[in-house]
């Protein structure tokens, strides 16, 4: 199993700034090192996500940060893979790129983007997941000629700073499959998918990825959560070795609570987990 990794999950709703930056100064201080943002463009407290990402990028120095998930529908992949791949140039390595294939279609509706099926949605997510290591491979020209996506003769600009890994919000049996098969990590929500459901979804990761010839352990484990403070050391130290996570993200209520979990869960957590 990879290294334990802990982080933060954040709203990036405009009348809580303040709390986030506060946050993400305790998670920069307190050694954790990962920071995702959630990615709902149609709701309207929210600033854009990866605009918050640049801004909080720049105010650290050592965390990296990653979308928590992006939208897919309304975030076409060569610009998504473009902006991916400014704000891991510019930060010197610290971005990663969570996706997922879209939900709540109606809202998506209204800001004039796609409406899917479930079928629809993992077909176009495989695709664009294709279009945008393609974009990143530095070549002069890119093409591509999908169902969904299209570039033609498509000139990317400056590769990443480093391979960008793709973590992907997967819960159901295609979107799973899809995960062992091409990401490089699998990122779901304690809100959707229990601990006591987490073996099965492994499971099928696991198969898809040693059918495609992969390892299926190098497929990062990582899981947005929020259980009680009192019981988080024995759970999380459960869930990396029954479970097999290896990253943990927590959705913090403030400043005080990341600080906590930083000086004083993770370091039982990685004492547990190691026996």
């Amino acid at each position: 199993m990879r290294e334990l990794e802990f982080g933060i999950s954040i709203l990036p709703a405009a009348d809580e700034l303040a709390r986030s930056r506060a946050m993400v100064r305790a998670a920069e201080a307190g050694a954790l090192d990962l920071v995702g943002i959630q990615d709902h463009p149609y709701q309207r407290r929210f600033v854009d996500t990866f605009a918050l990402i640049g801004t909080l990028l720049a105010e650290t120095e050592r965390l990296r940060f990653f979308s928590d998930v992006a939208n897919l529908p309304l975030r076409p992949p060569a610009m998504l893979a473009k902006q991916a791949a400014t704000l891991d140039l510019l930060s010197g390595g610290r971005f990663e790129l969570g996706l997922g294939a879209g939900a709540l279609f109606d809202r998506v509706a209204t800001m004039g983007g796609p409406v899917r099926s479930p079928s629809e949605s993992v077909d176009a997510l495989e695709e664009a997941i294709e279009v945008i290591r393609l974009a990143w491979r530095g070549d002069d020209k890119v093409s591509f000629d999908g169902t969904y996506y299209r570039l033609d003769g498509y000139e990317p600009g400056p590769p990443p700073a480093h391979p960008i890994e793709i973590w992907l919000g997967a819960y159901r049996p295609r979107m799973l499959r899809l995960t062992g098969r091409l990401a490089d990590g699998w990122i779901p929500s304690f809100g959707y998918l229990k601990p006591d459901r987490l073996p099965e979804a492994q499971a099928r990761v696991d198969e898809a990825a040693a059918s495609a010839g992969r390892d299926p352990e190098s497929v990062r484990r990582a899981y947005n959560f929020g259980p009680p403070e009192g019981s988080w050391t024995e759970t999380l130290a459960a869930w990396a070795i029954e479970l097999r996570v290896d990253t943990f993200v927590l959705w913090a209520k403030d400043e005080a609570q990341v600080e906590h979990f930083a000086a004083e869960v993770v370091p039982a957590v990685r004492e547990a987990a190691a026996g």
